[in-house]
């Protein structure tokens, strides 16, 4: 019984210390994986299999580290959404990167973004150029919303929005 105790609390460090490691690393690893960043993903799932299963490598202490993972995944969501210092501590604000045409480099710069992967952005947005953008913001879940001008010089919103059917 007592390994088990001890899975939990090596899945526990192991997710404490995920979440400390993306709030560091920065929202963007949480958009479009590229190739490099599937085989981190990859890699560190292996090394932190041991950290929390330590010497027991039963299906029983596999269970149990992904129970625990669950758990505290679900624990964290409910107290992001109920807590607002909680969600002021581990979620991350949006940024703005272009305003009225003005792009912020530095600021993208120190996100991570390239010139080229907001070009990208602005394109998927139906968007040529810097001018034509009221607002680009790097959102929290690592994607980039575009609010650009219309052709009377208007502005408009061009986020990626779900579609929700009836029947």
């Amino acid at each position: 019984m007592m390994e088990y105790v001890e899975i939990v609390g090596r899945s526990v460090a192991v997710y404490l210390f995920m979440i400390v490691a993306m709030r560091v690393f920065g929202k963007k690893q949480l958009s479009q994986l590229n190739t490099f960043d599937v085989i981190l993903m990859l890699l560190i799932s292996n090394s932190v299999q041991n950290a929390m299963v330590g010497p027991n490598t039963s299906l029983e202490g596999g269970i149990v580290a992904a129970f625990v993972l669950f758990t505290l995944n679900y624990v964290m969501k409910r107290l992001i959404a109920k807590n607002q210092l909680v969600n002021h501590l581990l979620q991350q604000k949006p940024e703005v990167i272009i305003q009225h045409g003005v792009v912020d480099f530095a600021k993208a710069t120190a996100l991570g973004i390239t010139s080229e992967e907001l070009t990208e952005a602005m394109h998927e947005h139906g968007v040529e150029f810097f001018k034509q953008v009221k607002l680009a913001t790097l959102e929290i879940n690592g994607s980039i919303s575009i609010i650009a001008r219309d052709d009377t010089g208007h502005y408009k919103e061009t986020f990626h929005k779900r579609k929700t059917e009836k029947k």
